[in-house]
């Protein structure tokens, strides 16, 4: 209790534990009822008692100001007193123009990056010989100076009429400026709260080259899970090369210490997983505490598919997320294929209504995509097939071409036969991995059934022969169905020259180099995401107060928490803190819910009365693993997206797309000016900022 009228009042300390009290016990005690009570003071020793404090704090605060006077003079004295001289020297009329000349510039760099204009404008291959048109940026740079910016009119109207206003390797070096200030406000939030996780989306190609997109985790100054975009990293071939570059730019060029790594995550596409694993091994090897595990954002099954070995599986997955995107695109299409799902299920409207909204949604991302495909491969075919022979003119040139190609492919009996036994493959998975996706509650129990799971593969994997069978069984009746022929792929048959052992049959080459590889792989994968560390960091979620009463409060985090001992502000009070923590649950009112999510856990009023559990907590939920349960602290990958699909690839800059995307995070034009004044003195003179053009012709008057 405290009482806030008392001259004796009292802060509890840093590391004082909370602990359950009875306040009537001293009722009941006849020992106590005899205590010297504490002498009450008059309002004048009350006074007096306030003005010694008051006194003795303007004592302190005296001394301590005299203290460092002392030694700014000591300082002073020692270097000469140049800092001081260097300090008081006012900016010259010279350096004032050349600092708002350069905050102008970055202005429109600025504004470029956030409205997503690309520097350049027309191409010169666009254009009729002899025109000439400026790019963006200079163009909103004559339309700033056409406004009445006096700053640059004054630098430019002297300017020879041949000259670029600004440099293209000006605009690149500020641009990277631009880009390293915005980053920097994001990073600097993230060391503030020490604890991480790093999660990599899609490769994707900017301006012609690979390049990684990297977001950071972390739970900010108000307890939120935030998940950010802080930049690309050029893709490289060798996964060692990766490897090395991928820790260089965290840690030297970002600056984030990986020791305070908790988590890492790759999303990958096809093609790209094992060389992604070889970068979370080294990791790994290095911070053992950087958990590798899968990404909340996508499903566990597509995850597990994408990153099958296999060339036939990789092609079957490509071709999927193209029928998905068509059909996006065309809303025409679209309906077509609704009439035609309508045919097929007439005798089952519900079914029908369940693939037509599936349809309308992303539904290459689902745990039950192959499922959901071999449901619809029918209904697709029939409808691609009818936009090809349609001899009207309601599809273009365009479509009408995806559609055929896209008919082809699908009416192949090795993408049937990859599909279905992916179906059937994935299946032991789909329930487990659906859970990860649910609510904390459903993450903590899926913890518990990953043994069920590798035991229901193991076994179809000893027994492959029959299970095989009855998916062999499967893929030729969907092939008979929509007639497309038997047979081994044309490729395998090319390469074998007629040298094809006549034993081989089509059942035996897919069970040999499809099923068996398939089913391993799965096994293995599921073994490495959910390591022992990582199953022991899942478990640590029975903190959450639901799942706590689900276990009727019989847990045992401290045995778990083993390995985030170091991560807590108290680890020698963890066992009694944890304790104090159950008995405020289980002894709560009757009108007080248990909160559900970490997140709801973390905006407790009086979390910080349990400053282990805040820790275990925040760790917790930056694990890749966990989804980010309030959706608008999770934009940086919606607005990556965004940005990806509505930029051509030949305008993408990596620099104007971390702009775009962190468009709402402040930047200071002043550290910006500051920085490049610093970095490159030598460009700072006004003659040194333009250099001729081949093309331009700028007037005075602009």
């Amino acid at each position: 209790m405290i009482c806030r009228s008392s001259p004796y009042r009292t802060v509890l300390r840093d590391n004082a534990v909370p602990t359950i009290f009875d306040l009537t016990s001293h009722l009941n005690n006849p020992h106590s009822r005899h205590r010297k009570r504490i002498k009450e003071l008059s309002e004048d020793e009350i006074r007096t008692l306030k003005q010694q404090k008051i006194d003795e704090a303007f004592e302190r605060e005296q001394a301590t100001q005299e203290l460092n006077e002392s030694n700014a003079q000591n300082t002073v004295s020692e270097e000469g007193g140049e800092e001081q001289e260097e300090e008081a020297t006012p900016l010259t009329l010279e350096e004032r123009e050349n600092k708002d000349y350069l905050k102008s510039l970055f202005e429109i760099l600025i504004l470029m990056g956030k409205q997503n204009i690309p520097l350049d404008g027309h191409n010169v291959d666009e254009l009729p010989e002899g025109i000439f048109a400026s790019d963006n940026f200079q163009a909103l740079l004559e339309c700033r100076i056409n406004s009445g910016d006096e700053v640059l009119r004054k630098r430019f109207e002297m300017t020879a009429v041949n000259l670029e206003y600004c440099s293209k390797t000006q605009q690149k070096q500020m641009l990277e400026i631009c880009e390293s200030c915005i980053r920097e406000e994001t990073l600097r939030e993230v060391r503030d709260s020490h604890f991480f996780s790093i999660v990599t989306d899609e490769v994707v190609d900017i301006a012609g080259e690979e390049h990684l997109p990297v977001l950071v985790r972390f739970v900010d100054d108000s307890h939120n899970l935030r998940e950010e975009f802080i930049g690309f990293l050029p893709y490289e071939a060798d996964p060692d090369i990766l490897a090395v570059k991928f820790h260089t730019t965290i840690t030297e060029k970002w600056g984030l210490n990986m020791e305070y790594c908790r988590g890492q995550a790759y999303i990958v596409s096809s093609g790209f997983a094992s060389k992604m694993k070889v970068v979370a091994t080294r990791l790994l090897e290095k911070y053992p505490q950087a958990v590798y595990t899968l990404c909340s954002s996508c499903a566990l099954n597509v995850w597990l598919a994408k990153s099958v070995p296999v060339v036939g599986v990789s092609t079957a997955l490509g071709t999927i997320e193209e029928i998905c995107c068509l059909f996006r695109q065309s809303p025409q299409l679209l309906e077509e294929l609704d009439n035609t799902i309508s045919v097929l299920f007439q005798n089952n409207k519900e079914k029908s209504n369940e693939l037509k909204e599936i349809c309308r949604s992303h539904w290459t991302g689902r745990h039950d995509t192959f499922e959901v495909l071999v449901d619809l491969i029918q209904a697709l075919v029939l409808c691609l097939d009818a936009v090809n022979s349609d001899t009207s003119v309601r599809w273009n040139n365009s479509i009408a071409g995806r559609a055929f190609v896209l008919s082809s492919a699908i009416t192949d009996f090795d993408f049937i036969v990859t599909i279905v036994i992916l179906k059937h493959a994935l299946s032991f998975t789909r329930a487990f991995g659906r859970n990860l996706q649910g609510q904390t509650s459903d993450v903590f129990f899926a913890a518990s059934s990953l043994t069920a799971v590798l035991h229901s593969l193991n076994e179809v994997v000893e027994n492959v022969d029959v299970y095989h069978e009855f998916w062999f069984e499967e893929a030729t009746n969907l092939a008979t169905k929509l007639d497309v022929q038997i047979k081994l792929p044309g490729k395998f048959r090319r390469a074998q020259q007629g040298n094809l052992d006549s034993e081989l049959t089509s059942e035996n080459y897919y069970k040999e180099v499809l099923s068996i590889p398939t089913l391993e792989h799965i096994i293995q994968e599921l073994k490495d995401i959910f390591s022992e560390q990582h199953l022991k960091a899942l478990k640590c979620l029975s903190l959450v107060p639901s799942v706590m009463g689900q276990l009727k409060f019989n847990t045992s985090e401290e045995h778990h928490a083993d390995m985030y001992k170091n991560d807590l502000p108290n680890p020698d009070t963890l066992s009694a803190e944890l304790h104090c923590w159950r008995i405020k649950w289980k002894h709560r009112g009757k009108d007080i819910e248990l909160p559900s999510t970490i997140y709801e856990a973390l905006h407790l009023p009086d979390i910080k009365f349990f400053p282990n559990v805040y820790a275990l907590l925040k760790v917790l939920s930056i694990l890749p693993v966990m989804k980010v349960e309030n959706e608008k602290y999770e934009v940086g990958r919606k607005r990556l997206k965004a940005y990806l699909k509505n930029t051509l690839t030949e305008q993408r800059s990596s620099n104007l797309a971390l702009l775009n995307i962190n468009f709402d995070i402040k930047h200071d034009l002043d550290l910006m000016v500051d920085t490049y004044i610093k970095l490159y003195p030598d460009k700072v003179e006004f003659q040194e900022d333009f250099i001729p053009s081949n093309n331009s012709e700028v007037t005075k008057d602009a």
